[in-house]
């Protein structure tokens, strides 16, 4: 292989393939045609003189001359995305664009005051909001910052925790006045149920509902939390939901909770390249001043809509019958 053989463009291609085990997908991701990527390959095979890939039914496999190819350009690739680190992370002006990755739940009305109180500090910077349920990559500048709940952080990230972030039940004041009220956690076998999907089974609100009303009638599931927010506003039935979501949603009350064993927390992270970066440490160190006013709602203390009705109601744990 020589310089003059290779560019970064066809590896770029030929990784994209590598990865994705088929023309179709990596054309895709690429945002490419099907022919082009096709094209591309076959070029760089030629160059090259040798078979990088099989062509099996089940997809494009890597032959062992395309194994040792890929080992190539993969380094070749997180060499390029840590000197685009490295460059940004000298960036000392507060302007450019803050990519920011975080989930619908944040995104849809908690975070939107915080980052447009950001905006008028801080003008000349750019907000760019990657909403998703997955932790975008920081190390491959997918994202810049992560504003997420994770108990696990990743330990190739840097940040700081902002909050801890209750969980409680809750229910529509139509759907509590048809069936009743519960007390204790007893008593939720005879309840409805709004709960996630095999999306979200992840999530210790889903365990919670299996473990403590395996018995009760699930009438609705979703993969979002909004979804789940909106179903229970409906009249659905009872669901688990963050205590930031749905202690400031009207036409919600609280049932049960909050309970220590849902407990999650918020972190705000990113990659130890661009701690001094300034927009970056800017916006960490202001969204971390912002978010302490909020811990109230966040941990579950504050909660601005009607409780239920009198009874025990202080949390899960208490009253399920250890």
């Amino acid at each position: 292989m020589t310089a003059r053989m290779l560019d970064w463009q066809d590896l770029h291609y030929f990784v994209a393939v590598g990865r994705t085990g088929s023309l179709s997908a990596a054309a895709r991701e690429l945002r490419v045609n099907h022919s082009t990527v096709f094209r591309r390959i076959r070029a760089l095979e030629d160059s090259l003189g040798v078979r990088l890939f099989d062509r099996l039914p089940g997809g494009y496999v890597l032959t062992p001359a395309g194994e040792e190819m890929m080992a190539a350009a993969h380094r070749v690739e997180d060499e390029i995305q840590a000197l685009d680190r490295r460059v940004s992370g000298r960036d000392v002006e507060l302007r450019g664009a803050i990519r920011l990755t975080t989930t619908d739940t944040l995104a849809a009305q908690f975070l939107q005051p915080h980052l447009f109180e950001f905006h008028q500090r801080y003008p000349g910077i750019e907000m760019e909001l990657i909403v998703s349920k997955e932790f975008h990559s920081l190390p491959k500048r997918e994202a810049d910052v992560a504003v997420r709940p994770t108990r696990n952080p990743p330990e190739t990230l840097i940040g700081r925790r902002l909050s801890a972030l209750a969980w409680a039940l809750y229910g529509s004041p139509a759907y509590l006045a048809a069936r009743g009220t519960p007390r204790t956690v007893q008593e939720l076998a005879h309840h409805a149920f709004v709960c996630a999907d095999e999306g979200l089974t992840h999530l210790a609100a889903a365990r919670w509902v299996t473990r403590h009303a395996a018995e009760a009638r699930v009438v609705y599931r979703s993969n979002s939390l909004l979804a789940q927010l909106g179903a229970v506003r409906a009249g659905f039935g009872l669901a688990v939901l963050p205590c930031f979501l749905a202690d400031t949603e009207p036409g919600i009350r609280r049932v049960l909770g909050p309970d220590e064993s849902l407990m999650s927390e918020l972190w705000c992270l990113t990659h130890p390249d661009l701690r001094h970066t300034a927009r970056i440490r800017a916006f960490t160190e202001y969204i971390a001043e912002a978010i302490a006013g909020d811990r109230d709602l966040l941990e579950g203390r504050e909660n601005r809509r009607p409780a239920s009705p009198p009874g025990p109601a202080s949390g899960f744990s208490r009253n399920a019958g250890k």
